[in-house]
């Protein structure tokens, strides 16, 4: 099986909330001082999809990540954890792409990479959630997509998947090549080894520019946005508390009971 997975660099999403600052005046997330970046949650469960894959039925696992200035120690965790392969799609002109933009540089690098049987994505990102680009990348190769896998079984060129659905679960059968997003459904990711890491430092990724993948810069990042994002901002919270007294605990619940009228609770 020859398999290609989308992986992030995001910040880390167990970061203090305190650590996490927006600058109004770009709509940007200010990256947490002293916070690494991680592997985005998903992501990593949509490796390990890949690695049972291979330690069924063998192949190879590339993995594909955009972005820019992408710290190595991080974006080479999929090797530790058993993949083999990493290109980067890192430049500058890769920046601040909307799910759109994003998917089809995505599409474009998977068709430079050639044959392929899986496409595996997280269900979402774990910074915007927007869940999009795992099917815009199907939408613009024009294969078959399954979201929200939980497993995977392969046999005769044809996989069989465990989908969720908002009240249990669906089975479907997918032709190849397609598109799996996996959800944290199914199960949690390997640790890296030590003699993963130690290969994995030895490995080179492959590095694309938008010239390498065909793409005028227009079409990608910030300049390929085909949604505006009108405000980043983060919410405020206020918190209100009352306490309702009485002479025991009849008059105290008496007491609540008008409160919640007032304020038409009841």
């Amino acid at each position: 099986m020859e398999m290609i997975v989308c992986a992030k660099q995001v910040p880390d999403p167990e970061a203090p909330p305190a650590t996490f600052k927006v600058d109004p005046s770009t709509n940007k997330v200010v990256p947490p001082p002293g916070v690494p970046p991680v592997i985005s949650t998903f992501d990593e469960i949509a490796v390990e999809a890949a690695l049972r894959v291979k330690d069924g039925k063998g192949g190879k696992i590339t993995v594909l990540s955009l972005g820019n200035n992408l710290v190595r120690d991080v974006v080479k965790k999929p090797l530790a954890m058993g993949a083999d392969q990493l290109v980067l799609l890192e430049d500058q002109a890769y920046e601040d792409g909307d799910s759109w933009s994003t998917a089809y540089a995505l599409a474009m690098a998977v068709k430079k990479i050639g044959q392929f049987d899986i496409i595996f994505c997280g269900r979402q990102a774990a910074d915007w959630d927007a869940g999009q680009v795992g099917i815009g990348i199907a939408e613009i190769l024009g294969i078959p997509v399954v979201t929200l896998v939980k497993k995977v079984d392969v046999a005769d060129g044809k996989l069989t998947v465990e989908r969720m659905v908002a009240d249990g679960h669906e089975i479907v059968e997918v032709p190849t090549p397609c598109v799996l997003t996996i959800t944290n459904e199914f199960g949690e990711p390997r640790y890296a080894p030590l003699k993963g890491i130690m290969k994995a430092a030895k490995i080179q990724p492959t590095v694309w520019k938008p010239a390498d993948i065909e793409v005028d810069a227009s079409q990608i990042g910030a300049q390929g946005r085909r949604a505006k994002l009108g405000k980043l901002f983060q919410p405020v919270k206020v918190g209100k508390c009352e306490i309702i007294e009485g002479e025991d605990v009849a008059e105290a619940a008496a007491n609540l009971a008008v409160k919640l009228r007032e304020a038409k609770v009841i």
